[in-house]
């Protein structure tokens, strides 16, 4: 369930920020929040101050929910250590965002799967604002083992497409491509027919960066068939997608492109800034991306030279052959991660069923408003076109950005805004759910991938930048992935295919 509204967002508006909640708590004690109405609530702070204790957002949530909220900031260079200690000694909250960590640290999946904290999900029917966004796939995705450990954090699914510089389009007479063949005709000519017509050979196609296998490529290589991480086979097996003949055509066809000069030559070691600067400076006119990023490449050239002639066609409908339109997911399935409530602090279902009506209430517009801009006349106001203009920017720094990401539903709102190319990407991401493909291993439990995963893909990337740049062939490729499989990688899919059976038999 999205919501779209008539109000907007002003230029010098919302800086989103990222805010996970975790966090260290009060340990338990006393009355319930059923009894109370009072909530407990750990948070990991993104931003160099925290909120002040009852302060105008925090007030306006405890009066639109009808509950009092005690937020326990914790700053997020601590986080994980301050999270996983907290777990370890069950001195938690009411409520414990995971963010991230849900899906990177071993010791949060293992209490989840411990009996640490409440499967909920034959509660979620009981309160509407929760079950209208957990979907069969947010419920599939969103699951450990079968079990939904938390309120999934719901986020978009799929974010990522290819942004095209259409004034180079114009000026070479390209059309917009949509499909893989088209896509390297356009980076084969953006590399060697001069689209900005300055007379030098000064341009390439992808501007890539040195996250090529886990961004921009692994975002390509869904076009070809590949799964997001891991995949079902035919015979009902798991694999790492990186090894399958899908990905592996991408990177033949990558390469080639790589080899022709319509690949930055140095991608391998790119940072994300300099890949930022350079595209801002017009020597890449094909990104895979976020697709809202067209407007902050747009932002940086243009703070560089007011009269800049760029111009972006934002892609999100590309296919190779006959495989069907699908993009992997860049999200986790749309999952920021899970809000947990501790059987130590939520000690009954009459509690739990308080904490679900609290959460249930946080997932309404009113409040995602409230989380997003701040109080109206107080940190923003509509303008004569019924935008929304922040009134003091360090003021709604301090007071409100904290709370971005602390709300349930990452996107249940959609402002329009009169910043270029932002409604146009919300529009495409909005389109690309319905086609989205997630990685089957999420939902599973591995020891061995919990263990062992992070030196498999550092290996697999090691070989695929290898390849990319002539050091490997394919054959050498092959080779590499193939002892990956002889080791760790095959424990790990062996692990996820029996937890898929046993899921599924």
């Amino acid at each position: 369930m999205r919501i779209h509204r008539r109000i907007g967002i002003s230029v010098a508006s919302v800086a989103i920020a990222g805010v996970v909640l975790a966090g260290c708590g009060t340990g338990g004690g006393g009355q319930s929040a059923a009894e109370t109405k009072e909530i407990t609530w750990m948070t990991i702070l993104h931003t160099p101050t925290t909120p002040e204790p009852d302060g105008p957002v925090e007030s306006a949530i405890e009066e639109a929910t009808g509950y009092d909220v005690t937020f326990q900031w914790v700053p997020a260079a601590n986080g994980n250590e301050k999270l996983t200690a907290a777990i370890a000694s069950d001195t938690l909250a009411d409520v414990v965002f995971t963010g991230s960590l849900g899906f990177t640290s071993a010791t949060i999946r293992k209490a989840m799967t411990s009996g640490q904290f409440w499967d909920i999900e034959e509660y979620l029917d009981d309160y509407p604002n929760l079950s209208a966004v957990v979907n069969d796939q947010v419920l599939r995705d969103g699951s450990v083992d079968g079990h939904l450990y938390g309120m999934p954090q719901v986020k978009e699914k799929a974010r990522y497409g290819v942004l095209v510089r259409q004034d180079w389009l114009d000026n070479l007479g390209l059309d917009v491509p949509h499909t893989t063949e088209e896509l390297a005709d356009v980076a084969r000519a953006f590399a060697h027919d001069d689209p900005d017509g300055n007379g030098k050979d000064d341009t390439t196609g992808f501007y890539d960066r040195l996250e090529s296998f886990d961004l921009g490529f692994r975002s390509l290589s869904g076009y070809f068939g590949a799964g997001s991480v891991f995949e079902l086979t035919d015979d009902d097996e798991i694999v790492a997608s990186f090894g399958t003949d899908a990905f592996k055509e991408g990177m033949e066809w990558y390469r080639d492109l790589y080899e022709d000069g319509a690949v930055n030559n140095e991608f391998v070691t790119v940072q994300k800034q300099n890949q930022y600067d350079a595209i801002a400076q017009g020597k890449g006119g094909i990104v895979v991306t976020g697709i809202w990023e067209a407007r902050n490449f747009q932002a940086l050239a243009e703070s560089a030279d007011p009269d800049t002639p760029m111009e972006w066609a934002l892609i999100n409908d590309i296919t190779h052959d006959d495989v069907p339109r699908r993009i992997l997911t860049d999200t986790a399935g749309g999952i920021g991660g899970w809000y947990l409530f501790p059987k130590s602090e939520v000690k009954d279902e009459e509690e739990l069923r308080a904490v679900l009506d609290f959460i249930d209430k946080m997932n309404t517009e009113e409040v995602y408003s409230i989380m997003s801009n701040g109080v109206e006349g107080e940190h923003f106001e509509f303008d004569d076109n019924g935008s929304v203009s922040i009134l003091d920017q360090s003021t709604w720094d301090q007071e409100v950005q904290p709370f971005q990401a602390s709300r349930i539903t990452q996107n249940l709102v959609t402002y329009p805004s009169n910043v270029k190319y932002v409604d146009e990407a919300a529009e495409k991401m909005d389109e690309q759910e319905e086609f989205v493909v997630t990685n089957i291993a999420q939902s599973l439990t591995s020891d061995a991938y919990d263990s062992r995963w992070s030196e498999v893909r550092t290996a697999a990337n090691d070989a695929y930048n290898k390849y990319m740049v002539g050091q490997l062939d394919m054959a050498g490729y092959e080779a590499a992935v193939d002892e990956l499989r002889a080791g760790d990688l095959g424990t790990i899919e062996d692990e996820y295919t029996a937890a898929y059976a046993e899921l599924n038999g």
